[in-house]
């Protein structure tokens, strides 16, 4: 899609929603430099009804939230989607809209009501990351005498990739919210534990294994982000007190990026944040109204330096996102 064919009005709200990108600081991509790692909740990411008005019926999203979402995504090198459904629709209009330097990865539809039918992905910039062999399903082993262990209840999922010289393993998962917090606990530390002992094995696929995904933990320092980051895990500064959804009264911290110090060689550059993408667009709807055309969480991003020089990161643009802007006087 070209932003010549985006309506008038959706072409205001994409520059309303571009000062919010540089107001979250996102990098620039930059050549065998950097490397942009997002992870983002997509709210229920199925079907896209085919026009830029509203739906009176179902779904919801339509190509205007589509546009929104584009406009994101491809700002980073490799995105963890959470909530695809198992109607594929919406995710490959995603990558259509992309274009063909974009790929994806994703895993089945997790059966069962717990699962709610969802599926987890990776969409990828091509001209910067490649996937580079493994796709997995996590799966917990049998207890002590054989007997088969409880799994999650989405199977969290680990897909390696390639940027420059450096290999790295991404797993995401989309931990179950339950009835209260308490439920998410034994989910928490059965993940933290299994990452641990993979991150520590000298045998794993690559060395360098980081987790991101919705951990639908509330805040840093309760019991459940204690849980997530009791086997090692470190959670950037940067993002451990970011607000990950757009309700401005639950101020919650659910979705999260970690890895294992001492346990990674590429480098993070101490720059990683959120975009607050809910007051720049649908400004006639409700917050929940939103919820259903974007999402009800905020996208969350690390950056990582990938150079093996020892120079400085330097903003040097490798694609140039800016089209020309006739809504330059657009108000915020």
């Amino acid at each position: 899609m070209n932003y010549e064919n985006y309506p008038p009005a959706l072409a205001e709200e994409i520059v309303r929603l571009r000062r919010r990108i540089d107001a979250a600081g996102v990098p620039a991509k930059v050549a065998d430099r950097n490397l942009l790692i997002a992870s983002w909740n997509i709210r229920s990411f199925g079907p896209v009804h085919p026009s830029f008005d509203e739906n009176p019926g179902s779904p919801k999203r339509n190509l205007r939230g589509l546009a929104h979402i584009a406009e994101i995504i491809r700002l980073f090198d490799v995105v963890a989607i959470q909530e695809v459904r198992r109607d594929l629709r919406g995710i490959r209009t995603l990558l259509d809209w992309l274009g063909p330097d974009w790929g994806l990865v994703v895993s089945d539809v997790t059966r069962g009501d717990e699962g709610n039918s969802e599926r987890l992905s990776f969409v990828y910039d091509r001209r910067r990351v490649q996937p580079s062999g493994l796709a997995a399903e996590l799966v917990l082993p049998p207890m002590a005498g054989g007997d088969p262990s409880r799994q999650f209840a989405r199977t969290p999922y680990a897909v390696s990739f390639r940027a420059a010289e450096e290999e790295f393993v991404l797993v995401t998962l989309h931990v179950l919210y339950g009835d209260v917090p308490e439920d998410r606990e034994g989910e928490l530390r059965a993940i933290a534990e299994w990452l641990a002992e993979w991150g520590s094995d000298e045998d794993r696929y690559h060395r360098d294994l980081m987790v991101l995904g919705d951990f639908n933990i509330d805040r840093r320092g309760d019991p459940r982000f204690e849980v997530f980051t009791s086997t090692g895990l470190n959670v950037p500064a940067a993002i451990r007190d970011a607000r990950t959804t757009i309700y401005d009264r639950a101020a919650k911290h659910y979705d999260q990026i970690g890895w294992f110090m001492g346990q990674i060689e590429i480098q993070h550059t101490g720059r990683a944040g959120t975009i607050e993408f809910g007051n720049a667009v649908f400004r006639e709807l409700s917050l929940f109204q939103k919820s259903w055309r974007v999402s009800d969480h905020l996208p969350l991003w690390a950056e990582f330096s990938i150079d093996r020089t020892g120079e400085a990161l330097g903003r040097t643009l490798e694609v140039d996102l800016d089209a020309p802007d006739p809504f330059a006087d657009v108000p915020d």
